[in-house]
């Protein structure tokens, strides 16, 4: 845009007007613009702007910087002017009528009505303009005693956070959102006074947002996004209020706000939702340090810390002393005995409760003060190192009877990961920004991902360790904070933040790049969270209810494995526990008395984000595995620490899978180490699942017999024999036997003959065994995988037999003997389908049923051995079928062949049609017309009109069979007159019939 400046811009020493003209180049799709732009300056800010355009945002239009670039890079191009009131206050009368004639000339449009009114008023001795004295400037600067700010357009800020928060979070609301948090930062690092006024509009349009009353009456949470942005909210009203020059009563201003807003119904609650007002009782834990029930807990709201924050002064004249100067120390001749001043170095100290101390330290980073926040940082780490040492020196009284009990009590009840105040992250960023390499390289590198920072070493001064930096203070307090051990906090909230909180912390370590400083610094450390007890998460031995630490560890054991391994297992093994999962351990104490109420008695408290801290525990575990590769000792040393603490048995599969897939890489051979350890992890799942319904199972099996295999013979032959422990009859036969003696895995084990003896004899031997234990699903497996050793084969035919007759079912029995018949044993066959046809009950209207195919299988087979089979079968299936159109599909097919067609050695067929009227067929017609007779009359008990045609097509199929007996005429006729007689209400019915069969 080239601004092009009208004459006429003023100035009287502290204000200036700059109006000007704006034009916007023409584009190929639109003309050339032009705009009016007016500036107001007052002692270098801008205090207002207009434009033409209609722009509305929160930040300048471009044509309003187009001519703010304008007027401070060619100030000599505007003219510098009194205000116009000086001006006209040299004139005389007809000066000032010719002027203001000029101006009505030149804009008589838009002027005129204006001035015939204001001429009016003026003449007017009543009117309101006379009442005042003097006239209004627009070109005249204020006072210099009055305030002056940055211009701040409200109404639109009011707009854009109401339409942001109507989005519920989607379209990157959320992120706009964000950046108006960050612009208000901005603003409190410039001191622009705008700053607390934004956050106040922004902060109302919260309060305002529907959704707020309509989470409280149903009781449900607001979103993770939304809650963050809640907690930002909160924590920069905190900065706001710790402002260390805000005017007293700016200070008592906000306090009023800030509870009006926190007296609110809807206001949202500190830990979280509105769901978790109702405390959990069985494991209430105040956040505070009063032995106090939760049910009486005072209600907190993410308001509650700024309105406690506005306590806080900065008059303490030590605390005064630490910011202003970094040569602050005490007189070398004092430093004997305990001070609260000083550490036994001289250097300051500052006992204040951390968060808050943290909080300080933000508040004086947040307003530009810099240099101050980095001293008070500084001062509050020296604290903590004292207070480490002094905490180690308790422990190394309590050790031996603390070992001895099992359990400890924690000192921490507010933990500083996951604390709304985020102390540690505000200490790490505060420490971190002074070593920051401000590099070109650093810049975002426009493929989305910006570039991590680049840090260097600044020294501390006053610091007794010459090698100790800004740097190696961020990162030890980062880890003196996340091995911190403190009790995991009530609701899915505050949990969810624990585990962000930690995540933030470690991306945070993760950008330095580990010299020998900072190893060393992480080295000592390490040895001192170990050796610290009940005040380290990493201590022997930890509160039940203690935040776990394996994605902290997890960070450790990377960072130092390259530089002392022995730590790196030390403190990952160590981290690897669980305790709350451990029914034995002790509940400890957690400094406050137990609570008498118990609402909902349960085995564990409510750890909301019980399965990302497994998952976590997991994640530390796969980490030691895959670093432990070929080191047989590590490893056994890693899995027993796997099976003594992971109770999660898919966890454990996703460790055994994961170490499969590292000991077998697809270039090289594999590593029989980590292979072992992957075998043992999937034998203990298959322990854990035996018993217990589990929907991957069936892929679990499938993967270890894939292991054994990868490991060989031996493995393969030791699950085939102990495979009651860990399989069902089923998985063991249908899955595990058939894998292994199946093609490919012989190929793939190279076995000679010897070796794939040994391996069939025990999956025969597997087989036999689970058929006596479960016949019904393991019977026909174990026939076929003992198919090839005649008194294997011999002894499962002979378990069939035996469970046939209480065991088994028909349809299991049918299936059995089709396989006899496929595999060339007729007799056998036969006899297993005579069992199964006992077992069989077809009533006379199931004329679908599944098994109708095997019934007339069975049937077909008998026929087919001879005339004596079919004998034998006939009786049974009279017995057990009911259905007549079966029964004459059985007799139909009977006789249209002659029986022993199958041509069994040793017999004679005589090759002749059998009768209807002699035996055996003849018990089947009499059973297949009385079958007819029967569903005829419950056919007619329930007919409607709609299926009378259908009826008299089953009449004349009945018919069909009637005449297969010698007098089969006379009896169908003595049937159709017993249904007219007995069924003559159903005239229309009866009238088809004779119609039909006269």
């Amino acid at each position: 845009h080239k601004p092009i400046p009208t004459p006429g811009g003023n100035l009287l020493f502290l204000f200036s007007f700059t109006p000007g003209t704006v034009t916007e180049p023409a584009t190929s799709s639109e003309t050339e613009v032009t705009h009016k732009v007016a500036i107001s300056f007052d002692r270098c800010k801008i205090t207002s702007v207009t434009c033409g355009c209609g722009n509305k945002d929160i930040f300048y239009c471009a044509h309003v910087v187009a001519l703010s670039l304008y007027r401070i890079r060619k100030p000599e191009q505007v003219k510098l002017r009194l205000p116009i009131s000086e001006t006209l206050f040299q004139m005389n009368r007809d000066q000032l009528q010719k002027l203001v004639q000029y101006l009505i000339t030149a804009h008589h449009t838009e002027v005129l009505p204006t001035a015939q009114k204001l001429a009016d008023e003026i003449l007017s001795s009543n009117s309101e303009i006379n009442q005042v004295h003097g006239a209004p400037d627009p070109t005249a600067g204020a006072s210099i005693n009055d305030d002056n700010c940055w211009h701040l357009d409200e109404d639109q800020v009011r707009e854009q956070v109401k339409q942001f928060l109507s989005q519920g979070g989607y379209y990157g609301s959320g992120k706009q959102l964000n950046s108006m948090f960050a612009k208000v930062r901005e603003m409190l690092r410039m001191r622009d006074s705008n700053g607390a006024r934004m956050l106040t509009l922004i902060t109302e349009q919260f309060m305002a947002d529907p959704r707020l009353s309509l989470w409280r009456q149903q009781g449900t949470g607001m979103t993770d996004k939304c809650r963050q942005l809640w907690d930002e909210l909160g924590a920069l009203w905190v900065c706001v209020v710790l402002n260390p020059h805000c005017k007293s009563e700016e200070k008592s201003g906000w306090l009023k706000q800030l509870k009006k807003w926190g007296d609110t119904d809807v206001c949202p609650l500190e830990d979280g939702n509105y769901g978790s007002e109702l405390p959990n009782i069985t494991n209430a834990l105040p956040q505070s340090n009063h032995a106090q029930d939760s049910l009486s807990r005072p209600r907190r709201t993410v308001f509650s810390r700024s309105v406690e924050a506005c306590d806080l002064h900065w008059q303490d004249s030590h605390l005064q002393r630490i910011i202003s100067s970094d040569h602050y120390m005490s007189p070398s001749y004092q430093r004997e005995g305990e001070s609260l001043l000083f550490n036994p170095q001289g250097l300051p100290l500052w006992l204040d409760h951390v968060p808050t101390a943290c909080a300080r330290v933000d508040a004086l980073r947040s307003h530009g003060y810099s240099r101050e926040a980095l001293r008070l940082a500084v001062a509050i780490i020296n604290t903590l190192r004292l207070q480490q040492q002094r905490q180690m020196d308790i422990y190394k009284h309590q050790k031996k009877e603390l070992l001895q009990r099992g359990v400890t009590s924690t000192t921490n009840l507010e933990g500083w990961v996951g604390h709304p105040l985020d102390p540690i992250g505000c200490l790490f960023i505060t420490l971190t920004e002074t070593c920051r390499v401000d590099d070109d390289n650093t810049m975002d590198t426009g493929d989305g991902e910006p570039r991590p920072p680049v840090y260097h070493h600044v020294s501390v001064w006053g610091s007794s360790d010459g090698g100790e930096s800004y740097l190696t203070l961020a990162l030890e307090v980062a880890l003196m904070g996340m091995g911190q051990q403190r009790i995991m906090p009530e609701g899915l909230y505050a949990q969810d933040k624990v585990c962000r909180n930690e995540e933030q912390i470690i991306a945070k370590m993760q950008e330095l790049e580990l010299d020998d400083l900072l190893v060393q610094t992480l080295r000592k450390q390490a040895i001192h969270l170990l050796e610290a007890g009940p005040f380290s998460g990493l201590g022997e031995v930890i509160h039940r209810e203690s935040v776990p630490m394996h994605t902290f560890a997890k960070y450790l054991f990377s960072a130092l494995l390259p530089h002392d391994a022995d730590l790196a297992y030390k403190l990952a093994l160590r981290a690897m526990r669980l305790p709350v999962l451990e029914s034995s351990a002790g509940s400890g104490d957690v400094g406050h008395p137990h609570h008498g109420i118990s609402i909902v008695p349960s085995r564990y408290p409510r750890w909301f984000t019980l399965g990302h801290l497994e998952s976590q525990q997991c994640e530390l575990a796969s980490t030691m595995l895959t670093a432990a590769k070929g080191d047989m000792l590590r490893l056994r040393t890693v899995l027993e620490a796997i099976q003594k603490n992971i109770h999660s048995s898919s966890l454990i599969f996703k460790l055994a899978q994961d170490a499969f897939k590292i000991a077998t890489p697809a270039e090289s051979p594999p590593d029989i180490t980590l292979l072992n350890v992957s075998l043992e992890l999937g034998l203990q799942v298959m322990r854990m699942t035996l018993s217990t319904l589990n929907w991957r199972r069936r892929e679990m099996v499938r993967w270890l017999v894939t292991c054994a295999t990868e490991v060989g013979l031996r493995a393969l032959v030791s699950i085939l024999q102990s495979w009651y422990t860990l399989f069902t009859p089923t998985e063991a036969t249908s899955i595990v036997a058939a894998t292994v003696m199946s093609h490919n895995t012989i190929l793939r084990l190279s076995l000679d003959y010897p070796q794939r003896e040994e391996l069939a004899s025990c999956a025969r031997t597997l087989a036999l065994q689970c058929a006596m234990k479960d016949p019904q699903n393991c019977a026909l497996s174990a026939l076929t995988l003992c198919e090839k050793d005649h008194i294997a084969f011999e002894t499962a035919y002979q378990i069939v037999i035996d469970a046939a007759s209480t065991g088994m079912t028909y349809s299991q029995l049918f299936t059995i003997a089709r396989y006899m018949e496929h595999r060339g044993y007729p007799l056998r066959s036969f006899k297993l389908a005579s069992l199964a046809m006992t077992h069989l009950n077809l009533a006379y209207n199931q004329d679908t049923h599944p098994a109708i195919n095997d019934v007339l299988w069975a049937c077909a087979l008998s026929h087919s051995l001879g005339k004596n089979e079919l004998a034998a079968i006939i009786p049974l299936v009279v017995k057990s079928v009911h259905c007549a159109t079966v029964l004459s599909d059985i007799l139909r097919r009977c006789t249209m062949t002659a029986p022993g067609l199958a041509g069994i050695p040793g017999r004679r067929n005589s090759g002749k049609l059998m009768s209807t009227d002699k035996a055996p067929l003849r018990q089947l017609l009499d059973a297949t017309i009385s079958a007819y007779i029967n569903t005829t009359h419950s056919r007619l008990t329930h007919i409607s009109p709609r299926h009378y045609g259908e009826f008299i097509e089953f009449l004349s199929k009945a018919r069909e069979t009637f005449l297969l007996a010698q007098d089969g005429h006379i009896q169908f006729a003595q049937f159709i007159d017993n249904l007219k007689q007995i069924y003559k209400g159903k005239k229309k019915l009866m009238m088809l019939v004779r119609e039909r069969f006269g």
